[in-house]
């Protein structure tokens, strides 16, 4: 019982990473949200999720781990509610980033219970499959959910349908989770999480400003230098804590190292496919809500069959074959996104392109959560393991950005390029040329969109082949090397 409650709550965090991409296209409309401002539906989640995750991790065992399970998704639940009762961007913005912060509490607790619940090795085996299966499946989960609750019923229904998931998690849990804490030195590194969510914070919005004012321009370059300083202080930061948040001796570790940097450019190459799908799907072929999420399954299909394979190889070959075949495979499926076209044909182009990149993102992610765990002393797994987990949100968080900006600037140019002469005439159009124009415009802006979604695509196989090239030259472990099964998990 305490699984299910557990695995319930899991649901619910996993849901949020696809269930709002499916209603962000209504959502942009109805609150009026610029496309420059429109990625920050996402990032402003995965950043607060991400940035903060460690110190969550640190809240639960030192707090308490079943009090910051219910505080975490009683919160979840009233940041949902705000976001679903959002009437303009900012709102839901503010939303988004609490949702991330109290998920940021759940996400650990919940993991650190299942630890602590099940201290039978075979027990703690099937409930990490259980854990496991949420987190591979959730996605489809969403795509689903979220398309069917868009269509049927309203884009707030996505946000709002954390509430009652939430009520009943806490209802359980109350009688049927023992609480744990950790006990001796229980001191928080309060300013390396601070540094950190703000250096990341301010990268964000630099790269948001750059879609508005330009690259070149003084708040741009100022909010990426400030980014940069911040996060080269929380580093600082972290090499001089008694209790960091994030014990440097974790990442310098050559393998280890590699695994977290390709993790990070892998979320980034990732997430911001999977935003410019949903909208080419809904913007560009006229898919309904549900239509669209059904049709970016394909994707966690190729994950979940990779997955499969790549479990079975990965004690045999080690991890680095799987990985450097997983990121040369998502790169060829990212690339294959680039020939879609104002009337392209689902099943010739993005149907292939998405299981290819899925399958990629499969064999990638299984060897990185036991890369994370190499060498790494028992009292360490923990950070190992939500290190990993942060960097994939990190890492979505900063591509989403950047490829966003990519996206507006490709657009802009391509408009500004192709606007056809306007002859000088003083007679006003008749009906049917002013027909003429406005058809014209329409195929334009499509024509502008879907160049903006490949230019973005193209950047995205660029971040994905230097990931690959990242697992190449830093990896070196071999299959001996691996952690023994049923050591820590990593949070999916």
């Amino acid at each position: 019982m305490a699984l299910a409650v557990i695995a319930v709550a899991q649901l619910m965090v996993v849901l949020d990473a696809t269930i709002v991409n499916i209603a962000l296209p209504k959502a942009q409309q109805a609150l009026h949200i610029t496309d420059a401002n429109r990625q920050w539906v996402v990032t402003a989640y995965t950043l607060a999720f991400g940035g903060l995750l460690l110190l969550g991790g640190r809240i639960a065992d030192y707090w308490g781990r079943k009090r910051t399970f219910v505080v975490g998704a009683i919160g979840f639940a009233l940041a949902s509610a705000l976001g679903g009762a959002a009437n303009n961007g900012q709102l839901l913005f503010g939303a988004r980033a609490l949702q991330g912060a109290f998920g940021a509490l759940l996400a650990p607790a919940s993991l650190a219970l299942l630890t602590v619940l099940f201290t039978d090795a075979k027990e703690r085996a099937k409930a990490f499959a259980v854990y496991g299966a949420i987190a591979g499946g959730g996605s489809a989960v969403g795509l689903l959910l979220g398309g069917v609750l868009t269509e049927y019923a309203n884009w707030r229904w996505c946000l709002l349908v954390n509430i009652p998931i939430a009520a009943i998690a806490v209802a359980l849990a109350i009688p049927l989770v023992r609480e744990s804490r950790a006990h001796g030195d229980t001191r928080y590194d309060i300013p390396g999480a601070a540094t950190a969510t703000a250096g990341l914070v301010s990268l964000v919005y630099g790269f948001t400003k750059a879609a508005t004012d330009g690259w070149h321009a003084a708040a741009t370059l100022g909010f990426i230098a400030a980014g940069v300083v911040l996060l080269a202080a929380f580093v600082l930061i972290e090499a001089r804590s008694a209790n960091p948040l994030l014990p440097l001796r974790i990442v310098i570790d050559r393998n280890r190292g590699g695994a977290y940097l390709a993790s990070t450019l892998t979320g980034a190459g990732l997430f911001g496919a999977f935003l410019f799908i949903t909208f080419y799907f809904q913007a560009v072929l006229r898919y309904t809500p549900l239509k669209a999420g059904v049709a970016s399954l394909p994707v966690t299909a190729g994950v979940m069959v990779a997955a499969a394979v790549a479990s079975q190889l990965v004690p045999r070959v080690g991890p680095k074959v799987p990985m450097v075949i997983g990121g040369v495979t998502a790169t060829a499926g990212m690339l294959y996104l680039t020939q879609i076209g104002v009337s392209t044909s689902f099943a010739t182009h993005v149907l292939p392109a998405e299981l290819v990149l899925g399958l990629g993102l499969g064999f990638t992610f299984v060897p990185l959560s036991s890369l994370a765990l190499v060498g790494v002393p028992e009292h360490d797994a923990g950070a190992a393991s939500a290190t990993l987990n942060a960097t994939q949100q990190v890492g979505g968080s900063l591509g989403t950005a950047l490829l966003n900006t990519i996206y507006t600037t490709a657009v802009t140019h391509y408009v500004h390029s192709h606007l056809p002469a306007t002859p000088p005439t003083s007679a006003p159009p008749t009906p049917q040329a002013q027909q003429a124009m406005l058809l014209a415009r329409m195929k334009l802006q499509l024509e502008a969109f879907v160049h903006g979604y490949a230019v973005a695509f193209a950047w995205g196989a660029a971040i994905l082949a230097v990931s690959a090239l990242v697992i190449i030259t830093l990896i070196r472990v071999r299959k001996d090397d691996l952690p023994a099964p049923g050591g820590a998990v990593h949070m999916g």
